[in-house]
């Protein structure tokens, strides 16, 4: 069963997590994880050798590569992608590009067990990356594209209204800028959760069994600057 390594630099916090999938036993998933500001570049690639080390592995056992493909931090994701694409053709193996948005929205869910999440992440210029996830079987399902939008324009997905809402990231520090019915909708906002490369890998090995793995030069980061409309939930 897979072994996959994943990354994460796209926003304060930087991780890395191994994750062994291993028929009738369970996954055996080994992280680390800490908020260190400008300080990425020093601390992935040891991340790295310690999760590769306490699983007892060469890299030459991993099945697959992933990494937070964003939104977020513009310089952040480019540590990141450069270094799983490194990895990735070395190693010759498939590189799996994680939404961050996505992300924050297992992890909430699998710590808290939300079941309506909108996650947010501050994209400074006065906007906020954006997106709803409602979560079924343990999974996030997304409800509408992510987006780049003022915060002022945010909505409630469309026949969703009713949910007990969730937000979850640092987009939700621009509360006063969010329209009153957004506000009336929400049961409970944290804006201190980051992405964490754990659940990117939980993503990220549920993606490689459905055979989305992909060269690793055609995986390239999602900035979103170019989708400035809040798509309508299906």
């Amino acid at each position: 069963m897979p072994i996959l390594l994943a990354l994460d630099t796209s926003s304060s916090a930087c991780s890395a997590a191994l994750l062994q999938r291993r028929e009738g036993l369970g996954d055996e998933l080994i992280s680390r994880f800490a908020v260190t500001p400008r300080e990425h570049t020093r601390r992935l690639l040891p991340m790295v050798d310690e999760v590769l080390a306490e699983a007892g592995l060469p890299a030459s056992a991993l099945d697959a590569v992933a990494y937070g493909r964003g939104p977020g931090s513009f310089t952040g994701l480019r540590i990141a992608a450069g270094v799983a694409q490194g990895l990735a053709f070395g190693l010759d193996r498939p590189l799996i590009g994680v939404s961050t948005l996505e992300a924050l929205a297992l992890g909430a869910h699998r710590r808290h067990h939300y079941r309506w999440l909108i996650t947010a992440l501050d994209a400074r210029m006065g906007e906020i990356y954006v997106a709803a996830w409602g979560c079924r079987d343990g999974s996030p399902v997304a409800l509408n594209e992510e987006a780049v939008i003022s915060p002022t324009r945010l909505r409630l997905p469309v026949g969703h209204a009713d949910h007990d809402w969730v937000g979850i990231g640092s987009g939700w520090r621009l509360w006063d800028q969010m329209p009153a019915e957004v506000q009336a909708g929400m049961g409970l906002c944290l804006s201190e959760p980051e992405a964490d490369a754990a659940d990117m890998a939980l993503l990220a090995v549920r993606d490689f069994v459905a055979g989305e793995g992909r060269p690793p030069h055609a995986v390239q980061p999602v900035y979103l600057r170019d989708r400035v409309a809040w798509q309508k939930g299906r």
